[in-house]
């Protein structure tokens, strides 16, 4: 039996890295209240990077890509380029005046920055669709 993913294709995809420190989690629960909020749909990352068809053929079909990085490591953003994925709209949250650390209970203050700035940005882009 083949195992398929539950992905169905949506206009606006959301990839946040998942890492092991605050901003990891800060860019996972922007991604959480983003889809939420009806910005898009939260989307496997870790689908793309282990290449699992039904994923890569849902992302395909996405009209818009969102990356949400923590740090300037770039995971979300090399793992989609790796797999040939162009990023509409990225973020990299240590740029955004957030310093990095161990833990992994980030700031709420924090998660509504990132998913503030990236709400006007999808906003934005909606009306280009």
């Amino acid at each position: 039996m083949e195992e398929k993913c539950s992905c169905e294709p949506t206009e606006i995809l959301i990839f946040p890295c998942s890492g092991g420190s605050n901003v990891g989690q800060i860019a996972n629960q922007a991604g959480v209240k983003l889809t939420q909020d009806g910005m898009g749909k939260f989307f496997c990352l870790a689908g793309i990077g282990g290449h699992v068809s039904g994923m890569i053929e849902s992302t395909k079909a996405g009209k818009v890509i969102v990356a949400i990085d923590g740090c300037p490591v770039a995971c979300a953003k090399k793992t989609l380029e790796h797999a040939g994925f162009n990023i509409d709209e990225y973020v990299e949250i240590t740029s955004m005046d957030i310093e990095k650390n161990p833990n992994l209970n980030p700031l709420t203050s924090d998660v509504e920055k990132v998913t503030q700035y990236l709400s006007t940005q999808i906003s934005k882009r909606r009306g280009l669709l």
